[in-house]
């Protein structure tokens, strides 16, 4: 690969880096009582409120349905997140000083995989808190019903809404592992040519 080609797919492990500063995913819900809406940010290493009240509603009111609280702490995720993306970034850096075209693919599926697993993962534990629910401790009950917000979009549970999607760092993981695959197909093309 070439040197520029070499140091866009450094540029992109290193970007990975900027993640641990930003969220990863941002969970919102609105209803008539909360027309300011409460939310969740989750980081690569907490889950905080979008407003520093918005955790501590949301676990007060997850109390009423029989939902677990949502403690940092107790998300062991939470305890290695950043160092899955810092080894990401290391073997992409590598891939970048070992300059070919197969070291750069390789990281390129590593980079993929993990994502995936993260991806799943993410949605286990929202499924987790969702559906495992004590209904002994449950103010409300509806029969049948389970309170898994969205993956991906929104969705009604009772009178709020709940609105899932991706945020400022998982648009950073996207363009890294999209300009570093640009460049492996780019180079390709330069070297058939």
């Amino acid at each position: 690969m070439s040197r520029a080609a070499r140091f866009v797919v450094a540029l992109a492990a290193c970007s990975l880096l900027v993640v641990m500063f930003l969220p990863l995913w941002r969970v919102q819900l609105h209803a008539p009582q909360y027309p300011e809406g409460l939310g969740l940010l989750i980081r690569t290493n907490t889950v905080t409120g979008i407003k520093p009240s918005d955790l501590g509603s949301i676990n007060g009111l997850n109390h009423y349905i029989g939902m677990k609280p949502i403690h940092p702490d107790a998300i062991p995720e939470l305890q290695y997140m950043r160092w899955i993306i810092v080894g990401l970034a290391v073997l992409g850096l590598a891939a970048a000083l070992r300059g070919t075209r197969r070291a750069v693919l390789a990281w390129l599926v590593v980079f993929a995989l993990v994502g995936a697993v993260g991806v799943a993962d993410f949605w286990r534990w929202e499924y987790d808190y969702g559906h495992n629910l004590d209904m002994e401790e449950a103010i409300i009950v509806v029969p049948g019903m389970t309170y898994q917000p969205p993956l991906l979009g929104s969705k009604q549970l009772l009178n709020f809404t709940a609105a899932s999607w991706p945020a400022s760092g998982t648009g950073v993981i996207g363009l890294a592992f999209f300009a570093a695959a640009g460049t492996l197909v780019t180079s390709r093309r330069r070297s058939v040519v």
